[in-house]
């Protein structure tokens, strides 16, 4: 395995058992992600695009072939393990949004820098989540709940939450997914320019191949089988 690669997918099979019978999800899946490299991945629905996810985050394990990330062997790795390896090394952002509805925008991020970084103060995390938000150009929102915002500076605040504690790698599940497109292309570039900033890793899932183009480079999945698509810029 390359010491540079963030990720190194090498053969990944992945089946669940339907009726005692494997259905096979993923298909000799080869992956390498570079730090500060962006990629995104498209393809049908059903494809197994969020399986490949589910197991870079350590949320389901392979069946085969081998998963490391940042150095660690996933594989190999109990519950307790994994979830300071998600800590430490994940940010994730999803389709929906997920924040935590009676918490403001400052508190939805503090809390999971709390949970990251649990030795920092108070003052502390609110002035980095303060920072996370005023990044995403949520300065003037930190006391709004969730049901005051649109969907877009909605996203924003999981897009902050995501990257307040500066993670190497950030996982992005159709983070446009409850956008219109003008408001999904917005995020996406701030996803993008945020993580290129920070020197941080993006794998992202996407239905629009505009938004996947503006990605370093681009994958094909189809039928668990994966396929770098990159035009040539």
């Amino acid at each position: 395995m390359s010491e540079a690669a963030i990720i190194d997918v090498r053969d990944v099979d992945y089946s669940v058992d339907v009726a005692g019978r494997p259905l096979h999800i993923l298909r000799k899946v080869s992956l390498t992600v570079a730090p500060a490299e962006v990629v995104a991945i498209v393809g049908p629905s059903g494809s197994g695009k969020t399986s490949l996810l589910m197991l870079l985050a350590g949320l389901e394990k392979a069946t085969g072939g081998s998963v490391h990330v940042n150095g660690h062997d996933l594989d190999g790795m109990d519950e307790d393990e994994l979830a300071k390896f998600r800590r430490h090394t994940l940010g994730i952002v999803f389709q929906s949004f997920h924040l935590i509805p009676s918490l403001t925008a400052l508190d939805n991020v503090g809390l999971a820098l709390e949970i990251a970084e649990p030795a920092l103060g108070l003052p502390a995390i609110r002035e980095k989540a303060g920072a996370a938000l005023a990044a995403v150009g949520l300065g003037k929102r930190l006391d709004h709940l969730p049901s005051a915002m649109s969907g877009g500076e909605q996203q924003r605040v999981g897009l902050a939450r995501a990257t307040v504690a500066s993670p190497p790698l950030l996982l992005a599940d159709e983070p446009t997914g409850n956008l219109d497109q003008k408001t999904g292309a917005i995020v996406v570039d701030l996803m993008f320019d945020l993580a290129r900033k920070n020197r941080t890793a993006v794998v992202m899932i996407t239905h629009d191949p505009g938004l996947a183009a503006k990605a370093d480079r681009v994958y094909t999945m189809t039928q668990g089988e994966l396929t770098e698509t990159t035009v040539a810029r």
